[in-house]
């Protein structure tokens, strides 16, 4: 309640009247921080070294590397964001705004990467298709960032500075009719992308597991993994945006209260993402790569090795 709040400031603020962080803001900086450190070692590591990439296709390349800017951008942002959950936001409202507008286009570029990435390892290895190589990685990037951009938007405009236990945020305010109908579509958004990314790693798992090697223990790891961490790192995030659409519409004080206290761990966890890539993306591009060699190799000596198309082993992934 508000009044337990109350009792919670009062109890962490000293005889000089500084407030202390609550235990929810230290998690929630301890989970940042990691995430920092792991995400900027790791993708400046994909950046600079490119680990693997050179026994992929192309097209993989690009989508990785795209990826590993993306992702380094947002963990760039993660300090400032310590700096919000720990201390009173000093740096002013222009700052708020276009420190959130750089993470939301950060986030939606990478998402919409990871899901391009599985789309396009679904079409190759399930389908035997080359078809987002004829189209362009260019255009499709191109087309990725304009989309990110425009995305990221309404959540810039409608970010404020709020007041609460005596330290200024720089925040949402889920309350507002605006901030409700961004959040409908950005957890809609999301959804979406969740479900092509797992459709897409579950087809391709059950296609390598149809093949003459069969059972693939590290295929199965990897897919897992993937699917796993997404459910697990976004699956909170889009949950409470839910919960707190409802809390708004039917007017629960509750449970409006519950996903404010709730946004902060949820959304490192988001952050978090970031700084796991490379090691679900990039990692995992060889291994996808040797189960794609082994499943052709299993359709050239099957009897509809004449619908196999001139893919070669490296456009796999």
């Amino acid at each position: 309640s508000i009044d337990d709040r109350n009792d919670v400031t009062t109890s962490n603020t000293s005889s000089s009247g500084q407030l202390h962080p609550l235990p929810a803001d230290l998690a929630c900086a301890v989970v940042l921080g990691l995430g920092f450190v792991l995400g900027f070692l790791g993708n400046i590591a994909v950046i600079v070294l490119k680990p693997n990439l050179q026994h992929v296709s192309p097209v993989t390349q690009r989508f990785v590397l795209n990826l590993a800017v993306l992702d380094l951008l947002c963990v760039l942002t993660q300090p400032l964001w310590i700096y919000n959950v720990l201390f009173s936001w000093t740096l002013g409202l222009e700052a708020c705004k276009f420190l959130t507008y750089l993470t939301d286009f950060s986030l939606n570029g990478s998402l919409m990467t990871v899901t391009l990435l599985s789309v396009q390892r679904y079409l190759v290895v399930v389908k035997q298709l080359n078809t987002l190589h004829l189209f362009g990685t260019d255009r499709l990037l191109v087309l990725l960032w304009i989309a990110s951009f425009i995305a990221s938007i309404p959540g810039c405009v409608i970010q404020q500075l709020t007041l609460d236990r005596q330290k200024t945020y720089c925040t949402l305010q889920p309350s507002t009719e605006a901030a409700t109908g961004m959040l409908i579509e950005e957890t809609t958004v999301g959804f979406i992308a969740l479900f092509v990314v797992v459709f897409s790693y579950i087809c391709i798992y059950r296609k390598v597991n149809r093949a003459a090697f069969f059972n693939n223990p590290q295929t199965t790891r990897l897919v897992s993994s993937i699917i796993v961490t997404l459910f697990v790192l976004y699956g909170p995030y889009l949950v409470t945006n839910i919960l707190s659409v409802t809390a708004v519409s039917l007017q629960i004080k509750g449970l409006q209260e519950f996903c404010r206290n709730s946004s902060n761990i949820v959304g490192s966890l988001v952050l978090f993402n970031s700084s796991l890539n490379p090691l679900l993306y990039i990692f995992t591009s060889c291994n996808f790569c040797k189960c794609s060699e082994n499943l052709n190799s299993s359709g050239r000596n099957s009897v509809f090795s004449q619908r196999q198309t001139n893919i070669t082993t490296t456009d796999a992934v």
